[in-house]
Parts: C-alpha cells; sequence; structure tokens
C-alpha cells in the first residue's frame, strides 16, 4: 500500500524475472510528501485509472515501451481502454522489483544499485518543466543557492508563470523518506547508469512531455511540468513504470487556472500546518515528519467538491468520453478562484 494507491501482487517479481501486479488506484491524496491528507477526493482513482491508461496507451502507439499490460474491468477481466463501458480503478501492469537504499546515519548508502543489473525500479524522479508557475521548487531552490541559473540554461532570474524557451529537464531521488534534487552527476552515480542510459531518458522525458503536451492542448490546457519514473525490466532497457500525464503526476493550468492537485497545494501553503512542515524538514531531513505537531486540516467543502469534480471531468474531456457525469472543466473551475 502506498499514500495514493495499493498494489495487488499477481505474480512476484523475482531476480531477473519481472512479475505481474495491479493497481487499485485509491481516492486518497498526498502533498508535500506528508503521505494520506485527511480528505478522500471522490472518484479520483476512477479518473486517475482512465487517464493514466488512455496515455499509456497512446504513448505505446509511438514505440515507448512502459510497464502497462491493460486496464481490469468491472468482472476483473483484462481489458483495452476502448473495450469497457464503465470506469474502474485498476490497471495491470508488468511489476519490477524496487531495491530500497540503506539509511546509514543521516545519509543513504545506494550501493545495492551497482550490484543489479536488471529488474528493477531506477532510484530517481525525473521532472519536466515547461513553465515556472508560481509556487515551482525551482524559485525555492535559486534563493537558498541549491540551483544555480546555469544549471537550467538561463541568465536570468526566472518570473513566476514564465515559459521557457526549451523545457528543462529535472532530478530527484525517489525512495528515500523525503524527496531530494540532485545533479546528473549523482543520478548516474547512485543508480550505477551509463551516459548512454542518461541520455536516453532524457530523450524519453522529453518525447513524452511532447505528447502529453499535444494531447492536453486539445482539451484547452497547458502542460506546465510533470514527473515520470523509469524501470529496467529483465533485458535491462529503460520502462516507463507507474503512472503517466494525470493530475497527480502533472501541473496542467487553464487560462491561468491550476487543473491539478496543485490546487490543494496553494490552500495548504495558508496553513500553520504547511509552516511546520517546512521548520521540520530543515531539522531534519530524513526524520522531519516527527516535529509537526500539528495535524493538516480538511480541505474547505466547496473546493473538495470542486477538486473532485476536477478529476471527473478531466478524465472525460483527456478521453472524449462521458466516463463520469459533471460539468465541463471551465465551469468547475470557476467556483474555485477565490480558494487560488
Amino acid at each position: 500500500m502506498g499514500s495514493v494507491k495499493d498494489i495487488i501482487i499477481i505474480k512476484e517479481s523475482k531476480n531477473e524475472e519481472t512479475g505481474i501486479g495491479r493497481f487499485i488506484f485509491s481516492d486518497r491524496y498526498s502533498v508535500f510528501d506528508w503521505g494520506q491528507m485527511p480528505d478522500h477526493i471522490i472518484d479520483k482513482g476512477k479518473s486517475i485509472c482512465i487517464s493514466t491508461s488512455y496515455f499509456f496507451e497512446k504513448l505505446e502507439s509511438y514505440g515507448i515501451k512502459t510497464h502497462y499490460i491493460g486496464i481490469v474491468d468491472k468482472n476483473g477481466n483484462l481489458k483495452k481502454l476502448n473495450e469497457i463501458d464503465q470506469p474502474t480503478n485498476i490497471i495491470q501492469f508488468k511489476m519490477l522489483r524496487v531495491l530500497k537504499p540503506e539509511i546509514k546515519g543521516n545519509n543513504y548508502d545506494y550501493s545495492i544499485f551497482k550490484e543489479e543489473k536488471v529488474n528493477f525500479l531506477i532510484p530517481l524522479e525525473v521532472i519536466y518543466r515547461n513553465y515556472l508557475p508560481e509556487g515551482s521548487s525551482v524559485f525555492k531552490r535559486l534563493k537558498y543557492g541549491s540551483l544555480k541559473l546555469q544549471d537550467i540554461g538561463l541568465k536570468e532570474m526566472p518570473l513566476p508563470g514564465q515559459k521557457l524557451e526549451k523545457p528543462i529537464i529535472d532530478i530527484s531521488t525517489k525512495l528515500e523518506l523525503t524527496d531530494r534534487y540532485i545533479n546528473w552527476d549523482e543520478a548516474k552515480e547512485i543508480s550505477n547508469l551509463k551516459d548512454s542510459e542518461i541520455e536516453e531518458i532524457k530523450l524519453k522525458t522529453l518525447k513524452i512531455n511532447e505528447i502529453i503536451t499535444k494531447e492536453v492542448e486539445k482539451i484547452g490546457l497547458i502542460n506546465e511540468d510533470g514527473k515520470f519514473e523509469f524501470g529496467f525490466d529483465e533485458n535491462r532497457d529503460i520502462i516507463l513504470v507507474d503512472a503517466v500525464g494525470t493530475l497527480d503526476e502533472c501541473r496542467f493550468t487553464y487560462n491561468g487556472l491550476p487543473v491539478s492537485k496543485e490546487i490543494a497545494r496553494i490552500y495548504y501553503r495558508k496553513t500553520d500546518w504547511y509552516k511546520k512542515v517546512e521548520e521540520s524538514k530543515r531539522k531534519n531531513k530524513i526524520e522531519w515528519k516527527k516535529y509537526v505537531d500539528i495535524q493538516p486540516p480538511n480541505l474547505p467543502i466547496e473546493l473538495f467538491k470542486a477538486i473532485s469534480d476536477i478529476y471527473r471531468s478531466y478524465a472525460n474531456e483527456i478521453t472524449d468520453r462521458k466516463w463520469f457525469d459533471v460539468p465541463p472543466l471551465k465551469e468547475i473551475l470557476s467556483k474555485i478562484e477565490k480558494y487560488i
């Protein structure tokens, strides 16, 4: 079980042999690495499942290898998205091993990735950035000096909302208690990647970003940034894993309004709970949660209902099918401007 989805293991992944698993997408959500938040977003699991199945099938039509096998219908049968008539929250996928670095003192030991060659999740999260929206971590990192302008190909300090001439590809750890931004040299070192594999990940990221951008443009959305995860299959081929093109993985906007869980992030940034989270992360990068002595509050009911409808409407519009009985995205977004 994860913070936002559960896993059923049908065939265990062992050594060099991949397995088979099923993701059960839940209505839970997470922000700021906290884990499960107090609200459950209605039909979020089904809408995420529908939209990620759409994008996995779209990407595979372009020749991009993924771990996706199919969507599971209400009777437990494996199907393609165009073969089901009711939304479901389960996909079946090729399952890789998750090899975790060891915690040694206040650091992580990644030596296991020098021993293993195939069938595992690459311990990195790859982030693409087409815009730098307000709230992007890039601004905080530039402010505190952990990121320099030349690292992202800029000569002047960017402004919130700025469109980039070329996408930035950023990288962070994936399997640490709190994700940590790193550079490509450290990414290569901890994951034991070859130069050619780093280049392949970058090229795949740019291609997937391009496809998502074109798809969401059809429904009036701008693809500002998002994240991908990759793994090595049994032949050490790089494959796309987890979920893709959803409102949890991407930050989309419509006429400047966020169409993603960024809506919840914006709301929570104004709370005392968020201030405690930030203070605690500065105290201890590994065990920061134990210093947060208050719980996140529930979302206001109107905002909660609007976010639920946004997830459902996005699934409808990106697939051009009426899975859920909800208004169009632009109508829903008009209700939440006062919160964001």
